[in-house]
């Protein structure tokens, strides 16, 4: 039986890699041929449907994002680790409610900032309420993953450090938080790659501008949602291959200067 379970597993594991070195190249095959200069001309228009002003627009929606849900999801999983009662319903009604947030499909959300923000608010479709949709949306998964990384480390460092003399504050930002970095960076991968490759949320937030917007006020388009356009239009199904290449590169960037990040913070 354990043989059987170990070869299912490896299979499975297999599988998946298979899979995504199959969707890798198959982006690759039909996406680099198709790029060219003009896609990458700072203003857009409908011969070169340029990606420029998308890309910049995705990395602005990104970091936004991350400054404000990064502190506050870690800092909530700090709390539920190391400070709240554990066996307290009101902890386990955040942890069911953080829980059930990460699993809603992410065009609720876009409903929901949609009559919050672009109605009620009256933010109009822009930068600004597509950042505040989208904090709401990946802080369910910075916090789960944040709290299970820090419950992970052992007690017996935490001990150690009050046994040596050092306070409550101290040995979570000095003892704790180091071994549990990996698994907060994790989340913030994740948190990451939703935040690039989203599109329904970000349609009925952020609209579906071909410019720059040059404001918090403006509308725009990411990545994603120009890589939807142009294939939903069918004229430019080519440029929508490259636009999906560039797309997988800036994800892949992303990752690599945040585990940088990470093992210069785990370093120090």
């Amino acid at each position: 039986m354990s043989k059987f379970l170990k070869i299912l597993i490896k299979t499975a594991a297999y599988f998946t890699l298979a899979t995504l070195i199959f969707i890798i190249l198959y982006i690759s095959i039909n996406g680099i041929p198709n790029l060219r200069p003009s896609l990458f001309a700072f203003k857009y228009t409908t011969e070169n449907v340029s990606m420029l002003p998308s890309l910049i627009t995705t990395l602005i929606v990104v970091i936004l994002t991350l400054l404000a849900a990064v502190p506050i999801g870690v800092a909530s999983a700090i709390y539920l680790s190391e400070y709240a009662n554990k066996s307290s319903r009101v902890v386990r009604l955040i942890r069911l409610g953080t829980e059930s947030l990460a699993g809603i499909p992410s065009i609720i959300y876009g409903l929901f900032g949609l009559i919050l923000f672009v109605y009620q608010m009256q933010m109009q479709y822009s930068v600004a309420a597509c950042v505040l949709t989208a904090i709401i949306m990946v802080l369910p998964i910075i916090i789960r993953t944040s709290e299970e990384a820090l419950l992970s480390v052992p007690d017996s460092f935490r001990k150690a450090s009050y046994g040596l003399g050092a306070g409550k504050l101290s040995t979570i930002f000095k003892v704790v938080l180091p071994p549990a970095m990996n698994g907060i960076l994790a989340g913030i991968i994740l948190a990451i790659g939703r935040i690039v490759g989203e599109t329904a949320a970000f349609i009925y937030t952020l609209g579906n501008t071909t410019g720059l917007p040059t404001g918090l006020n403006q509308s725009g388009r990411t990545l994603s949602l120009h890589m939807y356009s142009l294939s939903e239009e069918g004229f430019h199904v080519e440029e929508s291959f490259a636009t999906a290449f560039i797309l997988l590169i800036v994800v892949v960037i992303i990752n690599m200067l945040s585990t940088k990040l990470s093992r210069k913070v785990m370093s120090k």
